[in-house]
């Protein structure tokens, strides 16, 4: 071959090599723990009302027929995604089982559940759809075993522990149902009249406001600090169960 072809030669070398080199990225295998955490992350950016299988499916590039191989529906859906939220919340607390180490069962137990309530508060849909499973997994299942076991290891009994279980209900998983729900952007004005309009009816309520926006002026209707309600409340049962403990 002459001078001439020996640069287009060495060009199609290379565009050879570079073909032969260059192959398609491999597809990230589904499993279940990908769609469960796919799911997660849907309902944590958009809520849990946007998590359908065609969206999901679309999160993960997949026909959403592909989904029903690892959950046969949406309930099995939501459930899955509940017991990922409570494995993290076993990741958090180093495992589910209950301290050796002497200590105050108190401390222990709050620490356990404010870690649960930091879990909550990365997934504020959680709660509620905790709230309409009519079953527990077993890790949720060991998770409650655990608080027991705490309870147990510090003097109480069975019977004042099913006692505490009860009083504890779902604050133990780091949420409880708030009574005052803080308003939807741009209902404040509405809300100020109602309240002006039923002060009459609702004396005891409209001082308590009227008070509380007297200490903190920048309140508003929903100005709950939740963190600080959720944690006088548990704190208030935990002094209560020590005492009936003494």
């Amino acid at each position: 071959m002459g001078d001439d072809n020996e640069p287009a030669a060495l060009l199609r070398n290379v565009t050879i090599g570079i073909e032969m080199v260059t192959e398609p990225t491999p597809r990230v295998p589904l499993t279940k723990d990908r769609v469960l955490r796919a799911a997660i992350g849907l309902a944590d950016e958009s809520g849990i009302k946007t998590v359908t299988m065609r969206k999901l499916a679309g999160e993960l590039d997949v026909e959403a027929m592909s989904l029903y191989y690892y959950v046969a529906n949406k309930e099995e859906l939501l459930n899955g995604m509940v017991d990922a939220v409570v494995g993290e919340i076993e990741a958090d607390c180093g495992g589910f089982t209950v301290p050796t180490r002497n200590g105050s069962w108190k401390a222990t137990l709050r620490k356990r559940i404010l870690a649960a309530r930091a879990v909550m508060l990365r997934h504020p849909w959680a709660p509620a759809v905790l709230e309409t499973r009519t079953t527990m997994s077993p890790r949720m299942m060991r998770y409650f075993d655990t608080l027991l076991g705490i309870l147990l290891q510090g003097g109480f009994s069975y019977d004042l522990g099913h006692h505490a279980m009860h009083a504890l209900g779902s604050r133990a998983l780091g949420f409880n149902q708030e009574l005052f729900v803080p308003d939807d952007e741009g209902q404040g004005e509405q809300n100020d009249e109602t309240l002006a309009a039923m002060a009459q009816h609702l004396p005891h309520i409209i001082g308590m406001l009227e008070a509380v926006a007297h200490d903190d002026p920048d309140s508003t209707l929903g100005w709950c600090d939740d963190q600080t309600e959720f944690e006088f409340g548990l704190d208030l049962i935990l002094d209560g169960l020590e005492r009936r403990l003494g």
